[in-house]
């Protein structure tokens, strides 16, 4: 399960989308991020409403190993989109 809110920024579609345990956490060695529920906490979704959400967007912030795997796994980024935050994966994409 992924935690996911959707914004409009510019007439743009922005999701963020992040693992369901990250919520509040402190990430990250040299670079440290807080995960604010203010960014990412907005519905609770499945795989398959993840995808839907991806799918619609403009841009899309991932974050978490989970959701960076699907958006590999359906060809959403490559593995050279993907930027390492401590040990969590973090992608972004622009369609």
């Amino acid at each position: 399960m992924f935690w996911c809110k959707t914004f409009s920024a510019k007439g743009q579609f922005v999701v963020a989308v992040c693992d369901r345990d990250l919520i509040g956490k402190e990430i990250g060695n040299e670079l440290k991020i807080t995960v604010k529920e203010s960014f990412y906490r907005g519905e609770l979704v499945d795989e398959k409403k993840a995808l839907d959400f991806m799918k619609k967007s403009n841009i899309c912030n991932m974050l978490g190993k989970d959701i960076v795997d699907l958006a590999l796994k359906n060809k959403f980024i490559t593995k050279e989109n993907i930027i390492f935050i401590g040990d969590v994966p973090h992608a972004q994409f622009i369609q």
